[in-house]
């Protein structure tokens, strides 16, 4: 084994006489080659000891060779030789490790059962393939976009570390295999479509129209993808509730942040509604294959910013994790991903939308500068095809009109409290005063046969006044004037202080 710069990516592979005159693998050899080849990179990487990712890793380029007689490290197999480069093991290790993949169960769904052939639902030229418990997808990508992985690395790495909860893609593995004068590179993904759930309606979403029709081959298909102008024919949105709403769209504008903050755009959302009304496809063995399996913030419901206590997928969840919606009055179980982002704004591109832009209006077509494309994508997400569901106006009202009535029987409720209050205090004030000009305990006052003055008319009349404007001063806001201030009081002895 030998490991290489990664500068070597996405070269071509120089054969020699002698292998162009081998024959081209059949797909089902270049399928059990992929399978034997990632088995045993990944067996290979248990015997290198757990560490903290450095920069480096993130370049390194392992390179063996597999000859079917087998070899002093290689084990033997049935078919045609061939060579294998696994791109940063140990980054990739540490991204299974963050979604709880461990490398038995990685190894069982990649190498227990022959891979699944899908059809291609996008323009590329890519293979996919669908491991047998419905857990992963494995890709066929081009050398440029191989390359342009490798380099994303770094700040995939950060961004996966910052938030786990993603609708990006999850990668697991970058592998290329050289067989028989072929060249193949593909990447381990998420599946983000169950297969054992059926998909009444699938979309490639972009947010442009130029070009954004089904073509007549492809609604033939048993199982069509369409894309957005059928979205806008067929579906009048999907309708979530607020907080489902938020957080789906919360997801969305962070990861497209994120991609274009790397300069990606071209990519879409693959998209999938079940209609919970109609019959479902029967889950078969999956649900049993799928019951060992513990991917984390695998599902639609836990990629999104949602409050998911337990993030380990439920094996007895009919939902399979989709995400809960309406349209009309069809319940809706929906399942996405961003798809595609494989596509750098490099000069090719830019060619691309300057000539596309010449032909057609500049602002409908799919590829376009990072941030436009980014903000053109969001707003025909969160306006045409995800929609926040409303209260029914008359609920407004009726809590209007709660508020009003319980506002109106507390106050009737509260009025007579707080005239028995003001009665209590206007009787506490009375005894206070009852008790300071009459009370003959008080240590600082002489008793009444101690000093007894008798007062001329005008003296008594002045003190008359001035006793009633201290009375009614004291008594504002009292209904009843004190009975220890009236007139009869005030004509008998008064105590006086020393």
């Amino acid at each position: 084994m030998s490991a290489s710069p990664a500068s070597t990516l996405g070269r071509g592979t120089k054969t020699s006489k002698a292998s162009k005159d081998h024959k081209k693998p059949t797909p089902a050899a270049l399928k059990g080659a992929i399978q034997l080849g990632i088995g045993y990179a990944v067996g290979n990487l248990s015997s290198k000891p757990d560490r903290d990712v450095l920069m480096q890793d993130f370049s390194v380029v392992e390179s063996v060779f597999l000859p079917s007689e087998g070899s002093n490290l290689t084990p033997a197999h049935h078919f045609p030789d061939f060579r294998l480069k696994t791109y940063a093991p140990l980054a990739f290790r540490y991204f299974r490790e963050l979604f709880g993949i461990k490398p038995d169960d990685y190894l069982y769904s990649i190498c227990n059962e022959p891979l699944i052939e899908l059809s291609n639902p996008g323009a590329s030229s890519s293979w996919f393939y669908l491991t047998s418990d419905d857990e992963f997808i494995i890709k066929t990508v081009q050398p440029k976009e191989a390359e342009f992985l490798q380099k994303l690395l770094p700040g995939y790495y950060m961004n996966l570390n910052q938030n786990p909860r993603t609708l990006l893609p999850k990668f697991y593995g970058l592998y290329c295999i050289q067989c028989g004068g072929i060249t193949v590179r593909v990447v381990v993904m998420n599946n983000v479509l169950p297969r054992a759930m059926k998909m009444h309606y699938k979309y490639d979403l972009k947010g442009s129209s130029y070009k954004r029709r089904a073509s007549r081959k492809e609604r033939s298909k048993p199982s069509p993808t369409f894309k957005d102008l059928d979205f806008q024919d067929m579906h009048e949105g999907l309708v979530f509730d607020p907080d489902t709403y938020s957080a789906l769209m919360k997801t969305l504008q962070r990861d497209c942040r994120v991609l274009e903050s790397f300069k990606i755009m071209d990519y879409s959302l693959l998209l999938g509604i079940h209609v919970l009304d109609r019959k479902p496809l029967s889950r078969g063995s999956r649900c049993d294959s799928r019951r060992g399996q513990k991917v984390l913030y695998s599902t639609a419901l836990e990629s999104i910013q949602g409050n998911v206590k337990d993030p380990e997928p439920v094996a007895d969840d009919d939902t399979l994790g989709g995400i809960p919606a309406k349209h009309k009055d069809e319940s809706l179980l929906i399942f996405l991903g961003i798809i595609d982002i494989l596509q750098s704004y490099r000069f090719v591109k830019k060619v691309e939308h300057s000539w596309k832009a010449l032909v057609h209006d500049g602002d409908t077509v799919s590829v376009h500068r990072p941030s436009f494309y980014a903000d053109r994508f969001l707003k025909f997400m969160g306006t045409t095809v995800f929609k926040k569901s409303h209260p029914l106006r008359g609920a407004s009202s009726k809590r209007k009109k709660n508020s009003l009535y319980a506002k109106s029987v507390s106050q009737e409720i509260l009025s007579p409290l707080k005239e028995m209050k003001e009665e209590k205090k206007a009787q506490s004030m009375d005894n206070l005063d009852g008790n300071f000009y009459s009370s003959s305990k008080q240590p600082d006052l002489l008793p009444e046969s101690a000093v007894s003055l008798k007062l001329s008319g005008k003296e008594e009349e002045d003190y008359e006044n001035s006793e009633d404007r201290r009375a009614s001063s004291s008594t504002i806001a009292l209904d009843d004037p004190l009975p220890s201030l009236s007139r009869s009081q005030s004509d008998s002895e008064l105590d006086v202080y020393l």
